[in-house]
């Protein structure tokens, strides 16, 4: 049983095992590497997205590939044609098994399965310590991956959480197109809990029979399965109408949409520490992807821990990117009525490539000005003005 090792990775979710797929590549020339991980196996439990360009990562497991996206609001539909970026899709059971198997074949990395860890780690005599109920686990370096506990006050709270919930369905009928993701479907559901807020269903068609139907919200607060199951099996309802159907495996994630500003934080202070994935800037704060970002930057950390280099989080967004996504969401959240209209909007009026820069996390400044013309000036103006004078 591994107890002191060069470096220790806590949680192996995907940032975790992105960064062991990535040290795994280096051969021997990677540290010596232990990941924490408290589930005892892994199942297909999530669906990774992202449009595919010259810069896209692990693109040898891609699964599926859509040359269409789609948005549906207010009545109308908006076709997006993805060129030479199609949309791609990884399942998390292909990238789990994958990542498994690249660190049962590498002698320098070990994974710990069914391990939880029983207190906070602490650095003493240039280690790093984490007591588990395995034992104890001593390191050089550290990186936690772990989400910590639900943020509770709005100095810690991102603007908007991000929840969705979805089946996979196998249909004994043809009733899905599988050339084209439907992204966004705008609705209105009239139960009391969610009438009135940012609601709208995903449609990932795998075949002409099966599809990942999803309810996405965003709102200030999040929702966890129970709370979206019934408009969820309202929205399959009204795709598959009389058809029978089975389901195969559902899926359900809450992501921050708007984190604060990193301020000093034990990695300030503390040597060979750094906090990584969804809720340490993982994601693209207005739209949620995080895939590509936590691939870019495994690519990166395994390139600094073999070098010998000092560690980095996750690379912050220029300026002007976060004050956009701010503003963005600050609408959103003030505003929810007028969500479907920005972004029935932004697909009608943004040049192609650069809406799927934009939503693929690789704008320019170009492009976010192109973003920008593509949306109505006055409800933004308005909400300047509205954060100006309740800055929170």
């Amino acid at each position: 049983m591994v107890t002191e090792v060069d470096l220790l990775i806590l949680g192996g979710g995907c940032a975790g095992l992105s960064l062991a797929r990535e040290l795994a590549a280096h051969e021997s020339k990677a540290p010596t590497t232990c990941i924490i991980e408290q589930r005892t196996h892994y199942d297909n439990d999530r669906t990774w997205c992202f449009w595919n360009d010259d810069t896209a990562l692990a693109t040898d497991l891609v699964e599926h590939r859509w040359p269409r996206i789609q948005l549906r609001a207010a009545g109308e539909v908006v076709d997006v044609e993805c060129g030479d970026r199609p949309y791609q899709m990884i399942g998390s059971g292909r990238f789990y098994a994958d990542a498994l198997q690249k660190i049962s074949g590498a002698p320098q990395l070990n994974i710990e399965l069914g391990v939880r860890t029983l207190a906070e780690p602490y650095f003493a005599q240039g280690m790093w310590h984490v007591g588990t109920d395995a034992g104890q686990r001593r390191a050089r370096k550290l990186i936690d991956t772990r989400p910590g506990p639900m943020p509770t006050t709005p100095q810690v709270s991102p603007i908007l959480w991000q929840s969705f919930f979805g089946k996979e369905i196998v249909c004994e009928a043809p009733l899905f197109d599988p050339s084209t993701v439907t992204l966004m479907d705008f609705f209105d559901d009239r139960s009391p809990d969610l009438h009135g807020r940012i609601i709208f269903t995903y449609v990932l068609p795998l075949s002409a029979n099966r599809a990942l139907i999803e309810v996405t919200m965003f709102d200030p607060t999040p929702f966890g399965a129970v709370d979206l199951s019934q408009a969820l099996q309202r929205q399959i309802q009204a795709r598959v109408g009389a058809h029978v159907y089975t389901e195969a495996r559902s899926e359900h994630g809450i992501l921050p949409m708007g984190l604060p500003h990193r301020h000093a934080s034990r990695e300030a202070s503390a040597p060979n520490y750094v906090q990584v994935g969804l809720m340490h800037g993982g994601a693209r704060a207005s739209t949620g992807y995080a895939f590509q970002r936590i691939q870019r930057w495994a690519q990166s950390c395994a390139a600094q821990l073999v070098a010998g280099a000092p560690m980095q989080p996750h690379a912050a967004d220029s300026l002007l990117i976060r004050n956009m996504d701010r503003l963005f969401l600050s609408l959103l959240r003030h505003r929810p009525d007028t969500a479907s209209t920005l972004f029935l909007s932004m697909f009608k009026h943004a040049d192609r490539a650069v809406l799927i820069r934009f939503l693929n996390d690789r704008m320019s400044l170009r492009d976010a000005l192109g973003i920008v013309t593509s949306l109505p000036a006055l409800p933004f103006i308005r909400q300047i003005g509205h954060d100006l004078v309740h800055a929170r």
